[in-house]
């Protein structure tokens, strides 16, 4: 193959990687990062701020392994312009790593999150969010092999090659915005139901501005439902739906959880099993342990998509990490406004 085809040919797989990337990152137990499934679900939870951290390992058994990690932050800030009224502060960040050439992408998004009280017995709210920010994507040519770097039939990283690259990152903003609504539905379940548009802009994320490869804006809807069995006892079950370009995600799942105070306080000691689907892609065993105020969550995808026949079912490995906490004084502030919904 010479060396302009090889070039060529790169340059496309690169093009390429953009457009599968611009259907974007997604974890099994996306029910941890709610500002990824939707801005306006920041702040459903208990108590007034959450940090959340994850990392995934994806086809390690068919190629270069995807690792993904993400970190994001929430906090219920102030106060609305009207009583019961509240704002959730966000922020999302996310890193990518896939392929040979270590093609990365790095996100980080800030979230507003504008909650309106509909009733005086503070159970229903609709919330407005919008999610901005920068993201930057790159990859190492250092990396990569081309054709005459072999002299002789052997390859050396210290043989010069001609092939030349004109950028090998770029910088783009992305904008993004969602609504939701979420009620009490009497006193031991709760629900939610919202929608969203990533990616607004459109944003061009070629590395080379000659073509227009454009990031097509992705249209989401969720849902998600909450209910005590007895003291002890709950399930939550959760579900979205992703239309991106020609692409689309289908995945929900649930799980119960156990608790092992009898007055039912999750932060003494809970523990929950369960799993989510995604469709014609992967089922996913979960199990999470809930003490102190701290979350740990493990989950395995088992692949059952067009792959089976390459991974053998092996999918990808995930841990997630969150803390919920409460600090009284600004509970005081907002007015002891409590968040209806308290889905995890």
């Amino acid at each position: 193959m010479n060396s302009s085809l090889r070039s060529g040919l790169l340059l496309c797989c690169l093009f390429s990687a953009c457009v599968a990337q611009g259907q974007d990152l997604h974890f099994s137990q996306f029910y941890e990062f709610p500002l990824l499934r939707n801005p306006a679900l920041a702040g459903i939870f208990p108590g007034n701020f959450r940090l959340t951290g994850a990392y995934r390992n994806q086809w390690q058994s068919v190629t270069v392994p995807y690792r993904t990690m993400a970190i994001s932050g929430e906090c219920k800030l102030l106060r609305g312009f009207a009583t019961g009224d509240f704002i959730t502060a966000a922020v999302q960040a996310t890193n990518d790593v896939a392929g040979d050439s270590k093609l990365q992408r790095t996100q980080v998004l800030p979230v507003i999150n504008y909650h309106k009280l509909l009733n005086e017995d503070k159970t229903s709210f609709i919330s407005l969010a919008f999610m901005g920010g920068p993201v930057n994507q790159h990859f190492d040519v250092s990396k990569l092999q081309f054709d005459d770097q072999y002299v002789n039939g052997a390859y050396s990283v210290s043989n010069a090659t001609r092939q030349q690259f004109g950028s090998t990152g770029f910088m783009y903003w992305d904008v993004s915005a969602g609504l939701s609504f979420k009620t009490s539905l009497g006193n031991n379940a709760n629900m939610y139901v919202g929608g969203t548009v990533f990616h607004i802009a459109e944003p061009q994320v070629a590395f080379s501005k000659e073509y227009d490869v454009r990031l097509n804006r992705k249209y989401g809807m969720n849902a998600g439902f909450s209910a005590w069995i007895n003291d002890m006892d709950k399930i939550v079950l959760y579900a979205d739906c992703f239309v991106q370009g020609g692409n689309r995600l289908i995945q929900g799942g649930g799980l119960f959880t156990h608790c092992f105070d009898e007055k039912g306080d999750e932060a003494a000691l809970s523990i929950a099993a369960g799993g989510t689907f995604r469709w014609k892609d992967a089922f996913v065993p979960i199990l999470k342990l809930y003490t102190h105020q701290l979350g740990i969550g493990f989950s395995y995808d088992i692949n059952i998509s067009k792959l089976t026949t390459a991974s053998r079912f092996r999918g990808g490995f995930e841990l997630s990490l969150s803390y919920t906490g409460l600090w009284k004084s600004l509970a005081e502030r907002l007015e002891k406004v409590e968040c209806p919904i308290r889905i995890w």
